[in-house]
């Protein structure tokens, strides 16, 4: 064989958080990445194009691996999966995440795999109330297409997975030093310019998500693979910071930092709201919105996680904090406007 280091198979791996774990694991595992378009290099690791929305593509993807690494795997960390912001629903999400893992899950009965990672959220849980924690046993919604897609494929997991050991990752939204979030990114650039639209929001400003920083992510990934031998043959996990920011605490923290006053925020009606988006995203001549009308419905939706499940099996406590990183964007962006809006793939207005 080409590595007689345990193999890992990272799928979506040319992926902010696939290409992270590549890069780490890679010290002590031979990684194989698959992805549908291959971004950057990294020594001892290998990239395959591989396309989840098609049964061949898989296949072919699963016989190259076995090929060249043999029939034994260590642990798949699946994370391609589809996203995106600009409409509720998708046949996409079916296509690649539901039917992707599907596909994945079936060529991979033929070889002798220690773990299955699957890539969840937590908006596959119904929203809580302030004051109360989100559980693994928390009730769950597919209110749409990406919680959706979510909690069927966490269900097909459980039905297709055979022998294979399984750990579904409920993960808050991601963030690192350089921001990389897009729901942030947006909010701070808003505030930045001092935009209407960031003073008025469409819910309560009390409520609020949990975030987890890319390196914690990392961290809990690391330790599923290292002890995929102790865990429980199904387990499911909320991974995010115990502490949620409201949106007006995170409003007035971005504000102070950088306008060094504070930030009023008006709470507006959901359907006032939405004419709004709905005027900013098809009306010819005026700046596209982050904003899109199906977004209101879900804008109030309040996420607090109880992560004692994964303190218990996993010994993972988040070392990061979303309040103590927002300042190093300020001021990355107070030093470099056009570079931090190029690095969020954001324009200015």
């Amino acid at each position: 064989m080409a590595n007689q280091r345990e193999v890992i198979l990272i799928t979506g791996c040319s992926g902010r958080i696939g290409f992270k774990a590549a890069e780490r694991f890679s010290e002590k595992y031979q990684i194989v990445g698959f992805d549908v378009f291959l971004a950057g290099h990294l020594p001892d690791v290998e990239f395959v194009v591989v396309d989840m929305g098609t049964d061949e593509s898989v296949r072919e993807g699963l016989s190259y691996v076995r090929k060249n690494y043999g029939g034994k795997i260590a642990s798949v960390i699946h994370l391609a999966a589809y996203y995106t912001f600009a409409s509720r629903w998708s046949g996409q999400y079916n296509r690649i995440t539901v039917q992707g893992t599907e596909r994945l899950l079936k060529g991979l009965q033929e070889f002798e795999v220690e773990q299955f990672i699957f890539s969840s959220t937590m908006l596959v849980h119904k929203p809580g109330n302030v004051g109360e924690r989100i559980t693994e046993d928390s009730p769950l919604t597919m209110a749409w297409g990406y919680p959706e897609s979510k909690v069927k494929t966490e269900e097909l997991i459980c039905r297709n997975r055979g022998n294979i050991p399984i750990v579904n990752l409920r993960i808050a939204g991601v963030y690192d030093d350089a921001c990389h979030s897009i729901p942030l990114s947006n909010q701070l650039q808003r505030i930045y310019e001092n935009q209407l639209e960031g003073h008025v929001f469409a819910g309560d400003v009390t409520h609020g998500a949990s975030f987890v920083h890319m390196d914690d992510l990392i961290e809990a990934l690391r330790l599923c693979v290292e002890k995929r031998k102790t865990l429980p043959p199904e387990l499911t996990l909320l991974i995010g910071e115990p502490n949620t920011m409201s949106y007006d605490d995170i409003q007035r923290l971005m504000a102070r930092l950088c306008h060094g006053k504070e930030w009023k925020t008006w709470e507006v009606p959901k359907p006032v709201a939405k004419v709004g988006a709905w005027v900013q995203q098809y009306v010819p001549f005026l700046k596209k919105s982050f904003i899109k009308p199906w977004m209101i419905d879900f804008a109030d939706d309040h996420y607090c996680l109880d992560i004692t499940r994964a303190r218990k099996y996993l010994g993972w406590e988040p070392k990061h904090k979303v309040e103590e990183t927002i300042p190093l964007w300020v001021k990355e962006l107070k030093l470099d406007p056009v570079a931090w809006y190029d690095e969020n793939k954001l324009h200015a207005h």
